[in-house]
């Protein structure tokens, strides 16, 4: 099973220190943040992982080189000066990912997640981690109703409870076959290579239930600031 990291990003919520290295490639618990991602993946089984790239993107080949040190190898998805966001970068990168089902892993979180929990194969498109909300995201991003079915969290307000979107998953390349009919005429869609949110491909399929979850309960945090990445920094330490 191959895996992608979203890596693209500018990462405005951590300048200062984005400015001169993008965010995945940043210091916490001693090695790189996305070191930490490789090392999971690898020790999961993964061998072959699809790195996508924009701001600051010779740097990761510098740092990372091949893969071999990881016992990987790694491939780059450059989507030029302009990041893709989630949907449009997946979609780049599919022609490294292959026709199989895939891994991908924001390239800014850290967890102690294991990767080789997640299915081979999914039921239906994709199979989402989900984790309790964190302090700054009280609200959520999906609805649980008292079957355990999963929603978009705007559709349910009465939901028996809510969880976050923990920026881990498993798709099938299937997922994006009509994205130009979901998309419509977002910003972005026409350009070239198009840019778009995975988000509203995931809100279709999840409202044909074609979307499989799970709940991490262990470690997870979002590193948005360099607050949150001096906080897990001195934790890991």
């Amino acid at each position: 099973m191959k895996a992608l990291i979203f890596a693209a990003g500018r990462g405005e919520r951590m300048r200062p220190l984005s400015d001169a290295t993008p965010k995945p490639l940043l210091s916490v618990g001693g090695k790189r943040l996305i070191e930490w991602h490789l090392e999971n993946l690898a020790h999961a089984g993964v061998r072959e992982v699809v790195i996508n790239t924009s701001h600051l993107a010779s740097q990761f080949p510098q740092a990372l080189g091949n893969g071999a040190r990881y016992g990987l190898r790694i491939e780059y998805s450059y989507e030029g000066e302009t990041p893709l966001e989630t949907g449009g970068g997946m979609l780049k990168a599919l022609p490294l990912l292959g026709s199989e089902p895939f891994i991908a892993v924001n390239g800014d979180i850290w967890s102690d997640f294991d990767f080789a929990s997640l299915p081979r194969e999914p039921n239906g498109l994709a199979h989402l981690v989900l984790v309790a909300n964190p302090p700054q995201h009280p609200r959520g991003d999906f609805g649980i109703d008292a079957d355990d079915t999963l929603f978009p969290f705007a559709d349910v307000p009465n939901a028996q409870r809510s969880l976050t979107f923990a920026g881990i998953g498993a798709y099938r390349p299937e997922l994006l076959n009509n994205w130009r009919e979901v998309i419509g005429d977002a910003p972005g869609a026409h350009e070239n290579p198009p840019r778009f949110s995975i988000t509203p491909l995931l809100r279709a399929a999840i409202s044909q239930d074609r979307i499989g979850w799970q709940q991490h309960r262990g470690a997870w945090n979002d590193i948005g600031t360099p607050q949150r990445l001096r906080e897990l920094d001195a934790t890991l330490l």
